[in-house]
């Protein structure tokens, strides 16, 4: 699967100067000129003002290696955070050069994701961090939203800016693009505001966040594009105690494996009034039973992602 880098602040790809580090707006496709002290206690949401019309984006470098995250799922490619999931299998694209949540170094959750634009085959900048402690069993937790993830046995779990994600150790090379490393399956999680997903109920978010949960992680080049899909379920749930709403696609690509898909929206344990996306993407071959494993162990998190089951 693949991923995008989700919308948020990161550390500033262009700062040159000796002063105090700064962050600056990633609007999930270009930085943007809106720029803040690092560390700011600031919420993780987009600036009050908006970028001045017809500026031109930051000169974004090249993503330092990370890997593109197919998954089936990935944060609208959340944050930094999200930057590599493949869910269906997150594939991070080695040395794509700027783009698609995963290039060149670190692993970005969401970022799970991939391709920009879901198909283009191309990567768009991703923004360039450290990446994040690997947790090898128990949960992940989502701070932001106030829930954990439990990670499967053959899978790392990791703490991303406005979320968590959890992704298979299996990888291999992606059958639409030698240069790009896919991985099995991957999951993450995220406001759906980080995602630019609409919608009022959890119904209605996760009925709009499939169809780019998909793209994101199987439309791009490293699959060859998706040729058709097929509706494995459209149900309510119960998550961590709150009634939540899920859709699972099985997506038809043109070359290499298949994945299953699913965007899995609830209100938040944190603030009800906000819906909280879990984003799924794991590749065909492996069995359906993690994404209902990881569905049905989400708990409300009481704690640090420390490995701790919360």
């Amino acid at each position: 699967m693949t991923q995008v880098t989700p919308p948020g602040w990161y550390p500033d790809p262009g700062q040159t100067s000796d002063g105090p580090p700064t962050e600056r707006w990633w609007d999930g496709k270009t930085w943007t000129d809106q720029v803040r002290p690092a560390g700011s206690a600031a919420a993780w949401g987009p600036p009050t003002q908006p970028p001045f019309p017809g500026a031109p984006p930051y000169p974004a470098r090249p993503p330092a290696g990370r890997r593109r995250l197919r998954t089936g799922i990935a944060v609208a490619a959340a944050v930094a955070v999200l930057a590599s999931i493949g869910i269906g299998g997150y594939a991070l694209i080695d040395g794509d050069g700027p783009g698609g949540g995963v290039g060149a170094r670190q692993e970005t959750p969401g970022g799970p994701f991939g391709d920009s634009g879901g198909g283009s085959g191309g990567a768009s900048p991703s923004p360039e961090r450290s990446e994040p402690p690997r947790i090898d069993s128990g949960s992940v937790t989502d701070a932001v939203s106030g829930i954990s993830l439990p990670i499967p046995d053959g899978w790392y779990g990791q703490e991303i800016t406005v979320g968590a994600q959890v992704t298979s150790e299996d990888s291999y090379e992606c059958p639409g693009d030698a240069s790009a490393t896919c991985t099995k399956g991957g999951a993450y999680s995220a406001p759906a505001p980080a995602l630019g997903t609409e919608g009022s109920t959890a119904e209605e978010v996760a009925k709009a966040d499939i169809a780019a949960n998909a793209e994101e992680s199987y439309g791009g080049r490293s699959y060859g594009g998706i040729t058709s899909h097929d509706v494995l379920a459209s149900k309510a749930v119960t998550v961590a105690g709150q009634k939540g709403y899920l859709v699972r696609w099985k997506a038809v690509t043109s070359k290499g494996a298949d994945g299953y898909v699913q965007s899995l929206a609830f209100p938040s344990p944190a603030d009800p009034r906000q819906i909280v996306v879990v984003r799924f993407g794991v590749d065909a071959g492996e069995e359906q039973s993690v994404i209902d494993d990881i569905t049905e162990g989400i708990e409300v998190s009481t704690g640090g992602g420390s490995g701790q089951d919360v």
